[in-house]
């Protein structure tokens, strides 16, 4: 047993050894693989599909707009009881005396023509109604208060029926003075040569001055026919 101490001590060395050896095959371990993630495809957006007959869309409600003052209709004629008093009274002016009319009668003139608009606007009338610039009225110095009257534009044929309402206009050479809205739809911008004809009762009643606004209108398309075969010979 000679050798038993040298056996012993390499006995004793042995764990050290192995745990040696151990650490060196750490070393040598290759690294732990690395998981590769996959990043997700992108998302693509799905083009919206168009019907080939798509619905049309449901048109808005068509409205009508309120007319232009030259697109208002004519007053309406109507027989209208004439007062023996105001308004139809003799009255003076800058010290000239007018005499209305206090009976249904006719009456027709030529002169100048003007018009009275935002100054008077909503102020009373002669006849005691509110003044509308708007409305189809007009002053005369003699009518008789209320009344009814075709006024032509001797300049371009045009023509509108006015309810007189009030006096004027107190100038030499005018025999009416119109509403705005009547002035427009006469196409008249200022002063204006007018024919100017009262319409009685009679005339309301039985609708004669519609007959004879008819044959002069048929009568002033006849005269133009007539100038334009001249001036084609």
């Amino acid at each position: 047993m000679k050798h038993a101490p040298r056996l012993f001590a390499a006995l004793r060395w042995l764990p050290c050894a192995a745990l040696a050896v151990l650490l060196a095959a750490c070393g040598t371990l290759a690294p732990p693989a690395t998981t590769v993630v996959a990043e997700p495809p992108p998302v693509v957006a799905t083009p919206e599909v168009v019907s080939a007959s798509p619905v049309p869309p449901v048109a808005p409600p068509v409205t009508r707009p309120s007319p232009a003052p030259h697109e208002r209709a004519d007053a309406v004629p109507r027989v209208e009881p004439i007062p023996a008093g105001a308004p139809n009274r003799p009255y003076a002016i800058r010290g000239e005396l007018y005499v209305p009319q206090n009976r249904d009668v006719p009456m027709r003139e030529v002169g100048i023509a003007s018009w009275y608009g935002v100054p008077f606007h909503g102020r009373k009338a002669s006849n005691g109604e509110r003044y509308d610039m708007n409305a189809m009225t007009a002053a005369h110095p003699t009518m008789p208060l209320p009344s009814y009257a075709r006024v032509k534009n001797l300049a371009n044929g045009r023509e509108v029926v006015v309810r007189v309402i009030d006096r004027g206009p107190f100038r030499k050479g005018r025999v009416i003075d119109l509403s705005r809205a009547a002035a427009r739809k006469l196409r008249l911008n200022g002063l204006g040569m007018v024919e100017v004809e009262r319409l009685t009762h009679d005339d309301i009643r039985s609708g004669a001055w519609r007959e004879r606004r008819e044959a002069e209108r048929e009568a002033a398309q006849a005269r133009s026919r007539g100038g334009e075969a001249i001036a084609a010979q």
